[in-house]
């Protein structure tokens, strides 16, 4: 239950931001470079903060980090870090500054989920269900509605 609903919050404030960013990028004084820097340099400090809270005062995570082995890290940074952190907010935010937020939006994020679906089920041995299946399907079918001419 807790998973859905810090789910569902994270959609929410990303649903939000994104308006303001296509907003503030539909206004030609920013661009998306400039507003992926700015958005990253407010985060990191709030960011580390949670990490050092969580670290310092509620245990609730592994401390010693940065000492995980070299494959963990290599894909804490190359995945986590390169490929979902700075490749995929590039292509977002060049992708708000060209199209509709209404379009962008619910392509990046449902391709999002189907792509971790299925890589899950392929690359990490998580069950693929009729159930996923379908919700998978509806998810694809849904873009197409929203986003189709």
């Amino acid at each position: 239950m807790k998973a859905m609903l810090f789910a569902a919050l994270a959609g929410l404030a990303w649903g939000v931001g994104e308006v303001f960013t296509k907003s503030v990028l539909h206004s030609k004084q920013v661009g998306p470079i400039t507003a992926i820097a700015v958005r990253s340099l407010v985060a990191l400090p709030v960011l580390w903060l949670a990490a050092w809270v969580v670290l310092t005062r509620t245990r609730t995570e592994p401390a010693g980090w940065l000492g995980a082995d070299r494959a963990v890290l290599a894909k804490l940074v190359l995945g986590s870090g390169l490929i979902a952190g700075a490749g995929a907010m590039l292509c977002f935010y060049l992708a708000l500054s060209l199209g509709e937020v209404s379009r962008v939006k619910p392509v990046a994020f449902a391709l999002a989920p189907a792509t971790a679906v299925l890589l899950g089920w392929l690359a990490l041995g998580e069950p693929m269900t009729p159930r996923k299946a379908a919700g998978l399907a509806c998810i694809l079918a849904g873009v197409l509605l929203l986003t189709g001419r």
